[in-house]
């Protein structure tokens, strides 16, 4: 059984590493397009959705706990 512990590491885990890796990409790919490089759009639009789905994985490992 999944305790109150583990859902609130999943939340604090998916929170910090989603925010790192769409922060990353969003910082890296504004800093390609203030250069001139249109190519940094490919790292700006994503972020947001690859770090839901890094959090949405972390949630998956713990769900096959369940069962």
């Amino acid at each position: 059984m999944v305790t109150r512990e583990e859902i609130l590491i999943l939340g604090l885990t998916a929170g910090v590493v989603g925010s790192l890796v769409g922060g990353l990409m969003l910082g890296f790919g504004l800093i390609a397009v203030s250069q001139g490089i249109h190519m940094g759009w490919l790292l700006v639009l994503p972020g947001a959705p690859v770090g839901g789905c890094l959090g949405y994985l972390l949630a998956r490992k713990l769900a096959k706990r369940l069962v």
